[in-house]
């Protein structure tokens, strides 16, 4: 598993990514694909400088609260779905999210929101991860027709 399974061993790598680009030292592997999220959530960044403050911290939506760690590991997320075009094209389905829109931030934000509802869909059934579903959301938030999806063999 990339973070670790534990809430802290998740939230650890964003911190340290942190420090790391406060302090000026070089960044390995995924910690690239991290710091531009990092850098594009000023919003977050004083949770990410106070890790004795935030690490065990809950965030609840019945509060109202945004969870910081999970909207960014989404981000990281939708990076590295477009980085390998995994599942299968939605490198294009972010093109086109991306046109729609007129900026990355919107479309990625709209691909959080289909992702999350997949994951949430495939833990409330016990079931696996519906990729269709996943990309279904996607075309249909940004107007396009459904995918084709029948076998033609």
């Amino acid at each position: 598993m990339l973070y670790g399974d534990k809430r802290e061993t998740y939230r650890d790598i964003f911190f340290q990514v942190w420090q790391k680009y406060r302090n000026k030292q070089p960044l390995e592997g995924i910690e690239t694909v991290i710091l531009p999220v990092l850098t594009m959530h000023p919003e977050y960044q004083a949770v990410l400088e106070n890790p004795d403050r935030y690490a065990d911290r809950d965030y609840t939506p019945e509060a109202g609260e945004t969870n910081p760690f999970l909207h960014m590991g989404l981000h990281v997320s939708i990076a590295e779905q477009l980085a390998i075009d995994q599942p299968p094209g939605i490198r294009a389905l972010y093109d086109q999210a991306r046109a729609h829109f007129g900026e990355a931030h919107a479309a990625e934000h709209l691909m959080m929101d289909c992702l999350a509802e997949a994951i949430w869909q495939m833990q409330r059934q016990g079931s696996d991860f519906d990729m269709h579903l996943y990309m279904r959301c996607i075309r249909d938030q940004i107007g396009l027709p459904p995918e084709n999806t029948e076998d033609k063999s």
